[in-house]
Formats: C-alpha cells, sequence, structure tokens
C-alpha cells in the first residue's frame, strides 16, 4: 500500500467529520403561526372579563379543578377513575408506543454493530481428504448525519411523543368533565326522584279526598276520573326518572373498568347556593396550557421537522462501514491474524427529480394542514370558553327568575286548593295550579344542574382550574 493510498480513508473521514456539522443548515426555524388573538373575554360577569395586566398566565394553576365542588365523594370518584380507566389507559399506552417509536429514531443515530461466524467443511471427491475452515468477522456502519435528516426525524418522533402525552392529559381533563357530570346528574336523579315521590303521594291523598267527597254525593264522577288520571300520569313520569337513574348509573359505573351497575352516593341534593366564582382577571391567554392546543402545536412543529427531513433525505448520504475479522483452518488459530477493513459509501438520491419534489410538496402540505388544525384547535377553546362564560351568567340570572316563577306557583296552588275545598273552582283547576308548580320546581332543579354543567365545561374548556397560583 502507498503512502497516498492509506492516506485516502482518513482523509475521507475527515471530511465527512467535518461536513457533519452542515446539519443545522437544515434546520427551519419554528415561529408560532400569526393568530388574532383577543384582548379579553367578551361574554361572562363584569370580573369575568377584566383582565388586569398583574395577572400571568403563567400564574394560573392546572390542578385538580373539580375540588371546587369541595365534595370529597366526588374527588375518591374522579380518583378511581384515573386509576381504573379504560380510555386513560389506552392513552397511556399509546403514550408508551409514541415514546418507543422516538427511541427507534434516536437509535437510527448511532452506529449499527454486527457479527458474523461461519464455518465450513470441504471434501476432495479424487483423494477423499477434507479440510475444515473457520472465519468471523465484526461489523461496524454508521450512516453520517450531514444534512440533520436523521436528527430532524429524531425531533419529530419526540414532538409526535410529547403530543401523545398531551393527548393522555387531554382525555384525563375529560374523563374528569364526564365523571363530575355523571355524578352531579345523579345527584340530580336522586332530587328529582324524591320530588316526583313527594307529588305522587300529595296527588294520592287528593284522590282519596275526592274520592270520599264522591261517595258522599259531593262531587261527580268526573273529578274522580280527574283525580285518578292525575296519579296515573305521575306514576308513570316517576318510571322515567327510574330509567334515566339505570342508564347514568350504568355510564358512571363503567368509567371504573366494572360491568354496569347501580351507584350508591351519600349527596341527594343539588347545592342550592351560588357556585364557586371564577376570580377577577383570568387572562385569555391561559388556554395555552390546554393539552388539546399543545398537541395542535406539537404536531406542528412535527410536521416541520418532517419537511426538513425528507428535504434532506434527498441529498447526498455518507456511510462509514468497518470490519474486523479473520479466518482459519484451526480454531485456535482465528483470530491470530485479524484483518481490518474500512469504507465510506456514497449515495446519490437527489437524481429521482420527480420523486423529490412530489414528496417535499407532500411534506408541505401536511404542514399547511396542521396549522389550519392549529389554528382551529386554538379559536374553538376560546369558543368553547365564551359559551360556558356566557351560560354561566345566564343560568344564574335564569336561576333567580325560576326561583320567583316557583315561589308565585306555590302561592297559586294554596289559593286553589282553598277554593276548591270552600267549592268555588273545580277539580281541574286545582289540578292545573299543581302540574304548574311541579314544571316551576323542575325548571328550577334543572337550572341548577345546568349551572353546575356549564361550571364543568367552563373548567374543562379552560384546561383546568382558574385560581391563580398563591405569590
Amino acid at each position: 500500500m502507498t503512502f497516498m493510498t492509506s492516506l485516502r480513508i482518513p482523509l475521507a473521514l475527515m471530511v465527512a467529520t467535518a461536513l457533519a456539522g452542515c446539519g443545522s443548515l437544515m434546520e427551519t426555524s419554528y415561529d408560532r403561526p400569526a393568530l388574532q388573538l383577543p384582548s379579553g373575554w367578551q361574554q361572562g360577569s363584569p370580573a369575568d372579563k377584566a383582565l388586569p395586566k398583574t395577572v400571568d398566565a403563567a400564574s394560573v394553576r392546572a390542578d385538580a379543578w373539580w375540588t371546587v365542588f369541595q365534595e370529597p365523594e366526588l374527588d375518591r370518584l374522579i380518583d378511581r377513575a384515573f386509576a381504573r380507566n379504560n380510555d386513560l389507559a389506552a392513552a397511556a399506552i399509546a403514550v408508551r408506543r409514541a415514546q418507543l417509536q422516538a427511541g427507534l429514531a434516536e437509535d437510527d443515530t448511532l452506529p449499527r454493530l454486527g457479527s458474523s461466524t461461519q464455518v465450513s467443511r470441504d471434501r476432495e471427491l479424487a483423494d477423499d481428504t477434507s479440510a475444515t475452515s473457520y472465519s468471523t468477522s465484526l461489523t461496524v456502519s454508521w450512516e453520517l448525519d450531514l444534512w440533520g435528516r436523521l436528527g430532524r426525524t429524531l425531533d419529530a418522533a419526540r414532538f409526535e411523543a410529547a403530543a401523545t402525552e398531551q393527548d393522555r392529559q387531554a382525555t384525563a381533563l375529560s374523563l374528569a368533565a364526564t365523571t363530575a357530570e355523571l355524578y352531579w346528574t345523579h345527584v340530580y336523579l336522586t332530587q328529582r326522584l324524591a320530588l316526583a315521590d313527594a307529588s305522587l303521594n300529595y296527588a294520592r291523598r287528593i284522590a282519596d279526598i275526592v274520592d270520599v267527597r264522591w261517595r258522599a254525593g259531593a262531587v261527580s264522577d268526573l273529578d274522580r276520573l280527574q283525580a285518578r288520571q292525575n296519579v296515573e300520569s305521575q306514576e308513570a313520569a316517576r318510571l322515567l326518572i327510574l330509567q334515566s337513574q339505570v342508564e347514568n348509573d350504568n355510564a358512571l359505573s363503567i368509567l371504573f373498568d366494572a360491568p354496569p351497575q347501580p351507584v350508591d352516593l351519600a349527596r341527594d341534593r343539588l347545592p342550592d347556593g351560588m357556585l364557586p366564582a371564577i376570580p377577577a382577571g383570568l387572562p385569555a391567554g391561559v388556554l395555552a396550557r390546554r393539552p388539546d392546543i399543545r398537541a395542535a402545536e406539537l404536531r406542528l412543529r412535527a410536521n416541520l421537522a418532517d419537511i426538513d427531513a425528507t428535504r434532506a433525505s434527498y441529498l447526498p448520504t455518507f456511510s462509514l462501514t468497518g470490519s474486523l475479522g479473520g479466518s482459519s483452518v484451526a480454531l485456535r488459530d482465528l483470530l491470530a491474524n485479524p484483518v481490518a477493513t474500512l469504507g465510506l459509501g456514497l449515495t446519490l438520491p437527489f437524481l429521482n427529480w420527480t420523486e423529490r419534489d412530489l414528496t417535499i410538496r407532500t411534506s408541505e402540505a401536511d404542514y399547511e394542514a396542521a396549522v389550519v388544525n392549529f389554528r382551529q384547535t386554538l379559536y374553538q377553546a376560546f369558543a368553547d370558553t365564551e359559551n360556558a362564560l356566557s351560560a354561566r351568567q345566564r343560568r344564574a340570572e335564569r336561576d333567580l327568575r325560576l326561583q320567583a316563577a316557583l315561589d308565585a306557583a306555590r302561592a297559586a296552588e294554596q289559593i286553589y286548593e282553598t277554593r276548591y275545598r270552600a267549592g268555588a273552582v273545580d277539580l281541574q283547576s286545582w289540578l292545573d295550579s299543581q302540574e304548574t308548580r311541579r314544571t316551576a320546581e323542575l325548571n328550577l332543579l334543572e337550572n341548577r344542574l345546568e349551572e353546575i354543567r356549564a361550571m364543568i365545561t367552563l373548567y374543562q374548556a379552560l384546561g383546568g382550574s382558574a385560581t391563580p397560583a398563591a405569590s
């Protein structure tokens, strides 16, 4: 081997190593897409709209928002759902799979090792002699990431793994909201069933009174039939409540990786007082912590990394290969005279111009779609929050009106009862006033459930608690 020949491979290694620093040139810097962000909330109470500059979005905690209800039983149910829910378990598996995929991408950036051992035996047919030979080799290969293809592929895999983790957090946020809603719906149905039972018992007493008066000839058969029809109608309505309880309990029980079964909760009434208030000065920027928004932006960055990797894949690729091995007719002399080889390979994929252009444009289209998805996800988050703020305010205002309507309906019912007993009005007028009172009770009860649901939706829209962390 001449002196110049002996320098070829080391010189090639030096050039390749120097070019390895060119990978950063292919990396596109990430800039968040242009967005139209509101300066404050359009809906909600004046306290909700106030946005003093002293409150920073980063200071708002993303903690267990459901604890604002101060319901230990609800806290235990949500903890149980986090521990046993199948959807959340599947989301965790998806995270682990994405992390493993990122591990594979990282492994591609490292040298690859290989080894082989062979034993062969030759026999001469002429003189019936034989010989055994042994050979072994250890190989290593390494693709030099000159243009950053492997690095950007690894970046994309890591961004996707991080986005998948945000998907898991979004699943947990949704699971907590679903559990809380089913919990309060159970309480609502329990209270509604109690109201239905009380009204049914009242209707039966009226029917008994009418029956006594009918036997005495004081009222007509029409009154007796109207009283009986009132009882049967309420019996039928009660059966619908029982069916709703079954469906709600089944929906709640399967959240805990269990078959459908009845659920027994201690609370039997919805809260009568005001729900926890949203702190004043809550910044609109707090929505950036929502896991679905974070996932959308991470996937946006992953798509950008994919574009860089695609472009780099059509540039020249250098691969280093080396081997160390030996061969011998005697096993003990296998490594007595080892042979080492080192090579440098070159691949020129950029010659496929049409394929290169189409592939890069496809990656760019994927990125553009991710930009649109990111914008839509963020704007939808603002819409969700605005809707929840509006619902929370309107439901609170409606509660006052419905309470006043119920008070008036109860007073009217008492007047009709007095007049019926005095013979001034017929039975149907009294029964109609009872129905009006029952409707007012149900409207108020349903509105209070909707207030709680609006509160749950608001916390879900905000991505967690709305309480600024203590300084």
